[in-house]
């Protein structure tokens, strides 16, 4: 069962910044999860709300600004808000990288850019899984490509993904913990789907988790998992 730090190691620093992530990753973990906006300028940063007021001490859409004003806000902790192309180069390939598309329009732009690492770096295709719960983006990036791994996420349940995940060819779906049951996981996997569970934080839920062999879990607290 493979550990994924949830946007970083956000139960330890300020999420889905690079010092989360850097964090997360020095607990070795298997992958870091991620979310994605686009910014007014175009570039992609990684915050998980579609303002800046919860996280940082910003207010405001984050597609209102530009790249060069979000850098002047920052979290609590004093950490700037990343870009994705970041986020990339501080990970540099050694570990898996499932990005959550959040904000409108996010799915081209992601694309595009990671063709470029893949293109250029040690990043592979294998590496990432591209996840949201707005489908309509996973349909806009199944329709230009075939290479990414997808995974659907669910607020409710296995069973309500289903059908999500056969129009995409998916690879994975992610339900919560919460609605977790072993017959719906066994389900899944006899349909071919990897599950990735989040946000699994309790020894209860771990060990639930590695009981019902899903093929992953998403936790805030990578070094506890």
């Amino acid at each position: 069962m493979k550990i994924f730090g949830h946007r970083g190691a956000a139960g330890l620093v300020a999420e889905n910044t690079l010092e989360s992530i850097t964090k997360a990753f020095h607990y070795k973990v298997d992958g870091i999860e991620i979310d994605v906006h686009c910014c007014k300028s175009g570039e992609l940063v990684v915050i998980h709300d579609e303002t800046l007021d919860r996280t940082t001490n910003g207010i405001g859409n984050v597609s209102e600004y530009t790249l060069q004003e979000l850098q002047r806000f920052e979290t609590k902790e004093g950490f700037m808000i990343p870009t994705l192309c970041e986020v990339l180069d501080t990970i540099d390939g050694q570990c898996e990288l499932n990005i959550e598309l959040k904000g409108k329009n996010t799915a081209l732009p992601t694309i595009r850019l990671l063709e470029e690492y893949i293109e250029n770096t040690d990043w592979e295709y294998d590496h990432f899984i591209i996840s949201s719960f707005d489908y309509s983006q996973l349909f806009e990036l199944k329709a230009v490509t075939s290479h990414f791994k997808i995974g659907v996420l669910t607020e409710e349940n296995i069973t309500q993904a289903l059908p999500v995940a056969a129009g995409l060819k998916a690879f994975s779906i992610h339900p919560p913990i919460f609605s977790l049951t072993r017959d719906e996981v066994n389900l899944a996997k006899d349909r071919g789907y990897q599950i990735y569970v989040w946000t699994v934080n309790t020894t209860m839920q771990i060990e639930q988790s590695k009981l019902w062999k899903v093929a992953g879990i998403i936790t805030d607290f990578p070094n506890f998992a």
